[in-house]
């Protein structure tokens, strides 16, 4: 299957410039360009295609007014902007894919490792959301851009990126609540009072029309997130994984961004609270820290005071590879998604 021969390469491809960071970073942006390819001008692929088609064909008759008082108003007025250029439906693929690679890209050039980052996001979140769920991989790839704003304690930036993800998909918008954090030292008393006042923000946002739009598709309907519960459950391990192994060691070498991957290493654990409630909207903001769990992996090689750093860095990719080829042997959905695989990039769809 070309899914598990790309992560295998991939992987391999990792494993194959370890010790060599000059040759990581001339690679990486060969590997974000192909990456971005198979996403952006995949054809007839992923669980979404269907719907997002629909979305066009409503945007046909959209006015400018209309697109710009929707919940998400950048993401419609694209769809609108798309038929006034005359641009066929598989279009919307390409920008999408583009806004998040470019997102992730930020994140990226940022890390020791930008390779490694790169190719442990492939296996779950590059196959899930921009090829998929391409209305919120365009917002995580700005919530990665707001990552980096966070970390370098700049709040008006930080806004600015949640609002902008937050108008391609609502549950960016989660984000804001964060905003009492930015800037800051973070200390227990600190988290306690931005839990305090995030109360009443996720009642707003709950009472909002985004709110109520997830409450009547997602909660007491029957509906759940095929393989949602797995994903989550692999990001409450990571979280584990991090608090055992690494906090120590991150925090020695890494101090300048210790407190934000503290923060999000707990967010990647309470996730799971949510499962009771929907498997789908914990499965859905579970999909915003990926990128976080990809960068924690990244950065194991890298730390050199780690205990056994070989074996807790090949433990991540191992983990990754074996959960992969699980859920994609064993899927239907998966099998009837995703296969075949089908491009046009060579010709007009």
């Amino acid at each position: 299957m070309i899914y598990i021969g790309m992560t295998l390469s991939l992987f391999l491809l990792r494993y194959a410039v370890l010790g060599q960071p000059r040759l990581n970073r001339q690679l990486y942006p060969i590997v974000l360009a192909i990456l971005f390819l198979f996403s952006g001008f995949r054809f007839e692929v992923g669980c979404d295609w269907g719907g997002y088609l629909n979305q066009y064909e409503l945007a046909r008759s959209m006015t400018r007014d209309q697109a710009l008082q929707n919940v998400e108003p950048v993401w419609w007025s694209l769809l609108r902007l798309q038929h006034m250029l005359g641009l066929p439906y598989p279009w919307i693929n390409v920008l999408s894919s583009l806004v998040c690679f470019a997102g992730i890209h930020v994140l990226a050039r940022r890390q020791p490792d930008p390779l490694g980052f790169l190719v442990l996001l492939f296996p779950v979140l590059l196959i899930n959301m921009p090829m998929s769920g391409i209305r919120q991989g365009a917002a995580i790839g700005l919530i990665c851009v707001a990552m980096t704003r966070f970390m370098d304690g700049r709040l008006l930036g930080f806004l600015f990126w949640v609002v902008l993800a937050a108008s391609f998909h609502s549950s960016a918008a989660i984000f804001l609540l964060l905003a009492p954090l930015v800037s800051r030292k973070i200390t227990g008393v600190r988290i306690l009072g931005a839990v305090m006042l995030a109360l009443p923000g996720v009642v707003l946002l709950m009472a909002g029309e985004a709110g109520q739009i997830a409450t009547q598709r997602y909660i007491d309907t029957g509906r759940d997130a095929f393989g949602g519960p797995l994903r989550i459950a692999l990001l409450s391990l990571s979280s584990m994984f991090f608090f055992l192994f690494l906090r120590k060691a991150w925090k020695r070498e890494f101090p300048q961004d210790y407190q934000f991957v503290t923060l999000g290493a707990v967010g990647m654990m309470l996730i799971a609270a949510l499962l009771p409630v929907s498997t789908i909207i914990a499965d859905r903001l579970g999909y915003y820290f990926i990128p976080l769990q990809a960068l924690i992996f990244a950065r194991i090689p890298w730390m050199q005071s780690l205990p056994s750093r070989p074996i807790l860095a090949a433990a991540p990719y191992l983990g990754l590879l074996v959960f992969f080829v699980v859920w994609t042997m064993s899927s239907g959905h998966f099998q009837s998604c995703y296969i075949p695989y089908q491009s046009w990039i060579l010709g007009a769809p």
